[in-house]
């Protein structure tokens, strides 16, 4: 068996390597099961190893298979594993990049969509189904994802006219190089944002309607657009936007983990979003908070003057804000948005100036920093009792600090003062580990001295001194390799000053120039990075 694995390993092809790929080979003997690890990213073919180390790849990738698909971790081919591999499923790999391993149990491929109000057109549809019953599953699918996050859809059906997500019903080779299988097997493929969201389904499917009889289009079409918004296969069983169709649910209805992802992506739901086509804030959207005074023409000169800031924190509402003295400033994709700055006491109340450090935790409750106080604030309100001493809530942390976040590597909170950081974790006695304080020199190429830092919701920890900042890749370890190269002008690149084609608007995807891994930067890195920091 294993000199059979290793062949089959070995005659892999590139062709099984790309973010979509050939259509699932049922898996009925060791050598198909070993080219649909590679099709769906848990092998990489293009790795030549001797024997006993590609034995060792190949005994590691099922291992991991297993593990995603909630099966015993055998490392074996065994029926269990076999019989999964021949379950109907969706095209899209379920593991992007060099780590299955991620500390998240939801996935964020590593690009979304920067207008908030998308359009779709089904250009061919199936045979068997009414026209007005493919819309209306298609309508609700998109309906689902609508509910819980701060994104709307409309329907456009001019012929000719573009639109961000194109849905068709193919069989077989169908010009994108993913060619459908016939019935069963694969039974759809979209592309993430970056790719242009499109979504394909397999024409040769039996599609049903509210029938345990064939496959049920509405949950395939909610799992195809999960991709097409910028979401990775999830596994939690129970999560629409796990890769294996399982049969049709009458009570279907949206995974916790699921709503977490989009709302990772998106934000939280916030009444309405107007139906438009132009262009929305790529950080969030909705109603400005009741506390907020009429809105005023922006000003940004202070801070393209002086891009120093005193804190940066993506927080409950969906947007990012900037701290700066007695001012914050809300950001868009293309820099500041209109009515900025205003003070921090119209909307933050007995909040203080001239803070040290901000950062949203994952329960959405934002804590600001200054001295040794903290705040702490739920649904943009300030909570009762505070501020309080850090010492008190934050346990072997120091006064004073420069700046704080959560990273996306192991979901910890790190503090950092001077040329030194502590790892906060609230679900340890002390929280603060013996081994703390410890070097910033750890985080290759990162400043000591910082000013602020956001973990933004692309997946990269970002780093702000003076008017400059640097962008941390989670996966590598160290700040990102790039051209333009890091530090870039904060000003220029965030805050849209000086004009030119850099802006807001490309920060969250400022990484997707680097082709050489399409999303492994949204992925957290590896738990074993953590014994380093």
């Amino acid at each position: 068996m294993l000199a059979l694995l290793l062949s089959a390993l070995l005659t892999l092809t590139d062709e099984y390597v790309g973010v979509q790929s050939a259509p699932v080979v049922a898996p009925v003997s060791d050598t198909s099961a070993m080219m649909y690890l590679s099709q769906f990213g848990w092998l990489d073919p293009s790795a030549r190893k001797p024997g006993s180390a590609a034995l060792l790849d190949i005994r590691n990738a099922v291992k991991d298979f297993q593990s995603f698909a909630g099966l015993n971790q055998t490392g074996e081919l065994d029926d269990e594993t076999l019989q999964l591999m021949n379950m109907p499923r969706c095209g899209v790999r379920d593991k992007i990049g060099h780590d299955a391993r991620r500390k998240k149990r939801y996935a964020l491929q590593g690009s979304r969509w920067k207008v908030r109000d998308l359009s779709y057109r089904i250009t061919k549809y199936p045979r068997g189904l009414k026209t007005a019953d493919v819309d209306r599953e298609i309508s609700q699918a998109f309906q689902i994802w609508e509910n819980v996050a701060n994104i709307s859809f409309h329907r456009v059906d001019t012929v000719g006219s573009k639109v961000h997500i194109e849905i068709r019903f193919e069989k077989g080779e169908h010009g994108d190089g993913d060619a459908f299988d016939g019935e069963g097997g694969t039974l759809a493929h979209a592309y993430f944002p970056v790719y242009g969201g499109d979504a394909h389904f397999d024409e040769e499917e039996k599609w049903t309607i509210e029938s345990y009889r064939g496959t049920n289009l509405f949950q395939v079409a909610a799992h195809e657009f999960g991709h097409s918004l910028g979401l990775s296969h999830s596994d939690v069983r129970s999560s629409l936007m796990a890769p294996f169709y399982r049969g049709y649910h009458p009570s279907f209805k949206l995974d916790s983990d699921d709503t977490n992802a989009i709302q990772a992506l998106y934000g939280k739901r916030i009444k309405s979003v107007p139906v438009t086509t132009t262009k929305r804030p790529i950080i969030g959207a909705g109603n400005f908070p009741k506390k907020e005074t009429p809105s005023t023409p922006t000003d940004k000169s202070k801070l393209c003057d002086d891009p120093k800031i005193d804190a940066i924190a993506h927080m409950a509402d969906g947007f990012t804000y900037v701290f700066k003295g007695s001012d914050f400033y809300r950001l868009t994709e293309n820099g500041v948005a209109d009515g900025y700055p205003k003070k921090i006491r119209t909307m933050f109340g007995t909040l203080e100036d001239n803070l040290d450090a901000a950062f949203t935790w994952t329960n959405d409750r934002t804590y600001f920093f200054k001295g040794n106080k903290y705040w702490r604030f739920t649904d943009m309100t300030m909570d009762t009792g505070y501020p309080k001493d850090i010492s008190d809530g934050f346990e072997g942390i120091p006064a004073n600090i420069d700046t704080a976040f959560v990273w996306s590597g192991n979901g910890k909170i790190y503090f950092f003062k001077g040329d030194k950081y502590w790892r906060f974790d609230p679900s340890r006695r002390p929280p603060v580990s013996s081994g703390y304080p410890k070097p910033i020199s750890n985080w290759e190429g990162v400043p000591n001295n910082l000013d602020a830092a956001l973990r933004y919701s692309n997946g990269h920890t970002y780093f702000f001194r003076a008017n400059k900042y640097w962008r941390f890749n989670d996966r590598n370890f160290a700040v990102d390799t790039t051209d333009p190269p890091f530090p870039r002008n904060t000003a220029q690149w965030w805050f849209g000053c000086g004009g030119g084609a850099s802006s807001m608007k490309n920060v969250p995807d400022d990484y997707q120039g680097d082709k050489s891994d399409d999303a492994a930067h949204a992925r957290p890195a590896s738990p074993q990075q953590d014994t380093q920091l």
